[in-house]
Formats: C-alpha cells, sequence, structure tokens
C-alpha cells in the first residue's frame, strides 16, 4: 500500500493540474509541462522509482503527451552545469582510488590533532580541502572522512553503545555539521549545486560561475567552520580532551602508507591545476566544465582512472538522467514564459518597497521547509525557483537572493538525520541519539542562518555583488 501511494501522488498531482484550465497569461502547453514538471518533483520526493527511474518515465510522458519533442526532453543532457557536476564525480573517484584523501585526512590530524577540539578542526579541514572536486558530500563522509573518525572513536574506547560521549558522539557530530557547511561553500561540492546555477541562468537569466559561488561564500563559510566545531564541543562535549594517543595511532597509520605513489602526485596536481583554474576563470575565458574536462582527461591519459572508474560511477550517470531531466524541463518552462509569469503573480502578492522582508521570508522558509524533504536535491528542485522568485519580485537584489537561497538549500541538512545522504552515513554509527541530532541540528542552522545570511550578505556588499 505505501509502495502504491508513492506512485499515487506523483499522478494524482500531475493529474489534477493538467485538469485545471490554463491560466491567463499561460499557454496550454506551459501550463501542461508545468502539470508534468510538479509530478516530476513529487515523484523524487516520494521516490516509487529511484529518481534517475523517474526521469526517464516523465519525458517519456512529456514527449507522449506532445508537450515535448522528445529532442526537447533530452535536451537538458546536453547542459554543460551537468557535465562539470560527472567529471567532478570522477575527480572524487580519483581521491579515493589514490588514496590522496586519507593521506590528505592523516597528515593533517597528525599536525593538528593533539586534543578532541583540534581533532575536529583536522577533521574539518580535511572534509574543506576536498570539498571542491567532491560533489557527493556522502562520498566524501562516507567514504573519507567518517571511516577515519570511526577509527579514532574506537582508538579511544568510545563505543556507540556503552561509552558514545567518550569522543565518539562528539567527533560524528563535528564532521556532520562541517560537512553540512562545506557543501554549501563551493558550487563543485554538493551535486545539487549546479542544478542551482542552471535554474538560476534558465529562470531569471542570471549566471553564477564557480568563482562567484566560491568568493561569495568563503568569509561566512570560514567562519562557520571555526564556529562550529567549537559549538559542538561546548553544547555536546566529549569526556575526553587529550587526542595525543589517537593521534600516534594516525601517525603509524601515515607511516604504513608509505611514500606518496606517482598517482597520488598526479592526481594532487590536477586537483591544484583545476583549482587555479576555476577561480582564474575570469582571466583565462576557460569555462568549468572545459577545466574540469581536462583534469579528467589527464587521469585518463596517465592512468589514474580507467575507462572502468568512468563507466562503474554511477553517481555520476544517475545524476546526469535526473538533472538533465530537469533542465530541460526548467528550460520550456522558462522559454514557453511561465517562469516569468509565475514571478509577475508571486509579485502581486508582495507589499512594494519591502524587499528585505520578502528576502527574509524566502531565505528563513528555504531552510525550515527541509523538515518534509529527505533530499538536498528535491528540496533544490522544489523550492529553489519558487522562493527565489518571492524575493526577486519583491525587489530583492537577484544575485544575493539567488546565492543565499542556495547556501540555505544545503545549511537546511543540519536539521535531520534524514535530511540528505551523509546524514543516515554518520547517524546509523549509532554515537547520536535522534533527540540530541535535532535538538544540536536546529541550533546549528540558526547558527549558520546568521553567519550566512547575516555575514555573508554584507560581505557580498563589500565586494560588489550586489
Amino acid at each position: 500500500m505505501k509502495k502504491l501511494m508513492h506512485w499515487l501522488v506523483p499522478i494524482i498531482l500531475g493529474v489534477v493540474i493538467w485538469m485545471i484550465p490554463n491560466p491567463e497569461g499561460v499557454t496550454p502547453q506551459a501550463w501542461h509541462l508545468f502539470a508534468i514538471f510538479v509530478a516530476t518533483i513529487a515523484g523524487f520526493v516520494t521516490q516509487p522509482l529511484p529518481i534517475g527511474g523517474v526521469s526517464i518515465i516523465v519525458i517519456t510522458v512529456a514527449a507522449l503527451t506532445d508537450t515535448l519533442k522528445i529532442g526537447d526532453g533530452l535536451s537538458g543532457f546536453a547542459n554543460s552545469s551537468i557535465w562539470l557536476i560527472v567529471a567532478a564525480f570522477l575527480f572524487s573517484r580519483g581521491f579515493i582510488k589514490t588514496g590522496l584523501g586519507k593521506r590528505i585526512a592523516y597528515n593533517l590530524i597528525v599536525a593538528f590533532g593533539s586534543s578532541s577540539l583540534r581533532l575536529s578542526y583536522a577533521l574539518a579541514l580535511s572534509d574543506l580541502i576536498l570539498a571542491p572536486a567532491t560533489p557527493s558530500n556522502t562520498a566524501r563522509v562516507g567514504g573519507v572522512v567518517m571511516p577515519i573518525t570511526a577509527s579514532l572513536a574506537k582508538a579511544f574506547g568510545s563505543d556507540p553503545q556503552e561509552s558514545p560521549r567518550k569522543i565518539g558522539a562528539f567527533l560524528m557530530q563535528s564532521i556532520y555539521q562541517v560537512n553540512t557547511i562545506t557543501s554549501a561553500m563551493f558550487m563543485t561540492a554538493m551535486a545539487g549545486n549546479t542544478l542551482v546555477a542552471a535554474l538560476a541562468l534558465q529562470s531569471f537569466g542570471i549566471t553564477i560561475t564557480w568563482g562567484d559561488w566560491a568568493i561569495a561564500a568563503i568569509v561566512p563559510g570560514i567562519l562557520a567552520l571555526i564556529i562550529m566545531p567549537y559549538f559542538i564541543y561546548k553544547m555536546y562535549p566529549p569526556e575526553i580532551t587529550d587526542a595525543r594517543e589517537a593521534q600516534a595511532m594516525i601517525r603509524e597509520e601515515l607511516k604504513s602508507l608509505g611514500a606518496m605513489s606517482v598517482q597520488e602526485w598526479i592526481m594532487l596536481g590536477v586537483f591544484i591545476l583545476a583549482l587555479a583554474l576555476w577561480a582564474t576563470a575570469q582571466f583565462t575565458n576557460l569555462h568549468a566544465t572545459v577545466v574540469a574536462f581536462l583534469g579528467i582527461s589527464i587521469l585518463l591519459g596517465t592512468g589514474v582512472l580507467v575507462w572502468d572508474d568512468v563507466k562503474s560511477e554511477k553517481g555520476a550517470w544517475d545524476t546526469l538522467v535526473w538533472m538533465g531531466t530537469l533542465m530541460a524541463f526548467a528550460g520550456f518552462l522558462s522559454k514557453f514564459g511561465f517562469i516569468k509569469w509565475f514571478t509577475v503573480l508571486l509579485g502581486t502578492y508582495v507589499p512594494e518597497g519591502s524587499w528585505l522582508l520578502a528576502f527574509i521570508v524566502a531565505v528563513v522558509a528555504n531552510l525550515y521547509a527541509h523538515y518534509v524533504f529527505a533530499s538536498l536535491t528535491a528540496h533544490i528542485s522544489a523550492m529553489f525557483v519558487a522562493f527565489s522568485a518571492i524575493a526577486i519580485s519583491a525587489g530583492a537584489p537577484p544575485m544575493l537572493t539567488l546565492l543565499m537561497i542556495a547556501f540555505t538549500s544545503n545549511l537546511c541538512m543540519s536539521l535531520t538525520h534524514y535530511a540528505a545522504g551523509p546524514a543516515p552515513v554518520v547517524f546509523n554509527t549509532g554515537y547520536v541519539t535522534q533527540n540530541e541530532w535535532w535538538k544540536l541540528g536546529f541550533i546549528a542552522s540558526v547558527i549558520n542562518l546568521i553567519i550566512f545570511v547575516g555575514i555573508g550578505s554584507l560581505w557580498m556588499k563589500v565586494i560588489g555583488m550586489w
């Protein structure tokens, strides 16, 4: 029965909207595409099939109903932003395959992890370094940071059942809340972030580059990374504060890795090259996706990655399918005039001269709406354009609005133990109870909101982004 409801909800929503007469100013074709789009988002939320499967079905429906030609339905797969994420997934595989990600984390722990608080900062720095080239925040946590953290907790005798508060609970909550922040800091740090950039361009005609995102997020992001582990340390303190014993264990683990391999050196060089070219795109005029493809070409050419690695990177190809579908639908909704009509409609409900209020309401509502979502992608798909339109139609600066909605579409993952892919990975270690998670998550969300929206908005004003 539950599985049937997962099918019925998107189908009923789509059919009901389809049957409603198209409003004045909206063509029947645009209205029918909107109905299919809503059904798609509902399908992403209820997931009667994995979202890639839902995407194939809705493209078929759009073609069979002659809402879109099949070529139009597939046109989103040519979007360069999607291929940037595909390439970044492969970067992530390179970090894990070569062991470079683990080596970076070990070196940081040896250098800085002499106390439990310093240990949390070393793990945070590891996540930050890996974030720009790891769009799967689940892989970043599950493949690198969490296994190291679990080993550290066990080295201290911190067991999830018997002694979680020794150090394990603190470290697990710290790495998760840090991952929330790093996911918001770079366009390539979470798979849905390029969806944000593509929707901003297609719906509002505004280009957000990799550099725009990074420079806007760098000050609030670094500040949040400094504050968050300390907040958790004070709010949820570990019983053990001296971490030198675990630091010695990691030192031995690092020795067992031996010297850096040629493949690790190549991976490190490609990563630095990509970061440098992404950050200087305004001078080189190289598109971010071209830079990513250059990096992947080097990794393939040198044998760091082989074609089987590319074929087996399921996350990349799954992202290509569902994001390509959304790109096509969003693009044609804009082309058919629906987005413009929707923005004007929302503007009629917002009092003139109150853009600041509309902006704050949109940003805060976007963050806390995530209590009903279990996926950042579904959240962005459902909420990004609507909440952005509310603020922009009231006169809010477009770039400020789009980036703050983007940031909070990541920061919202702090709230629950099911909020995003990394959440169950960390929660299922058993160190933090659900009640503790929700309590700490809510307070963390308030801290992040103040830092990113308050200080971040001022920073963006200083650098002339609005």
